[in-house]
């Protein structure tokens, strides 16, 4: 679809764990043998691809991603979705592409991938409601990697429901300016403030070996799952999915951020490790 498309396509068949874990060895020997690996794979015709880590101690999870392919430059919402109540989700396709826009935007892909259940912000709150905060969501460097790493509290739901949450990460280049505009896909379904750009899924992975199980009667769930522990306190704002109160939350941010390409930075966080 654009040229980001072609710098991967001839890697397409090579796992994204053989390129991407070279950082990530050893994230999964938690000490109490409780890991998991997720390969990201393009949505979008993103080019984006990449790998995690999903390690458990107690209640504390630590989360790393390597992803390259991302808009350079740019912030990346990203999130865990999926349910803790025993729904199976699972990566879209583009057949998921309802209104047939040539675009897999973010309300037909929660179909399948259900709602935010945790942020993965590098800073503060790890809410549903934090979906959009991009202020403190990762930044991709000037060649497109994106490097994350947190390690945060969660409910026990969590823990228990891990294989069946997934990695979502947002922001796609149609026309291969280096930046969300309106010009490359037009606005965003949540917000016409926003461009599609910057909320449309430039990736999904799910854990390996989870069971992939059909979608619940009656679509996705309307919350945004139980609410986990972060390093700062909870406020007593609801969860909420992304194509709802979420999208309100960052549209400020990301109406700032269009017009321009963000300073070259790398998206490490600084959460609590």
């Amino acid at each position: 679809m654009f040229e980001r498309t072609g710098r991967f396509a001839v890697l397409a068949a090579v796992p994204a764990a053989v390129i991407l874990t070279m950082g990530l060895s050893g994230t999964a020997a938690a000490e109490d043998g409780k890991a998991y690996q997720i390969d990201l794979a393009q949505l979008n015709d993103s080019g984006s691809r990449g790998t995690a880590m999903l390690s458990i101690k107690g209640n504390q999870l630590t989360v790393r991603i390597e992803s390259e392919g991302m808009v350079p430059g740019q912030p990346s919402a990203q999130h865990l979705h999926g349910s803790t109540t025993g729904h199976d989700f699972h990566c879209p396709d583009a057949s998921d592409d309802t209104n047939r826009d040539g675009i897999l935007n973010n309300t037909e892909a929660t179909i399948d991938y259900g709602d935010i259940n945790i942020s993965l912000t590098t800073i503060g709150d790890t809410k549903a409601t934090s979906g959009l905060a991009v202020e403190r969501m990762p930044i991709a460097d000037q060649r497109g990697k994106l490097s994350y790493k947190r390690t945060f509290t969660v409910a026990q739901d969590v823990i228990d429901h891990i294989k069946d949450l997934h990695i979502v990460q947002h922001g796609i280049d149609r026309n291969n300016n280096d930046q969300y505009d309106f010009e490359g896909a037009g606005k965003s379904e949540l917000d016409p403030k926003l461009p599609q750009e910057a909320t449309a899924p430039a990736n999904c992975g799910m854990v390996l070996g989870a069971a992939v199980g059909s979608i619940p009667v009656g679509g996705v769930e309307t919350g945004g799952g139980s609410p986990q522990g972060s390093d700062v306190p909870w406020t007593t704002t609801a969860g909420a999915a992304l194509a709802g109160s979420v999208a309100a939350a960052g549209a400020v941010a990301f109406a700032r951020r269009r017009a321009a390409v963000v300073p070259a930075r790398t998206g490490t966080t600084g959460g609590a490790a």
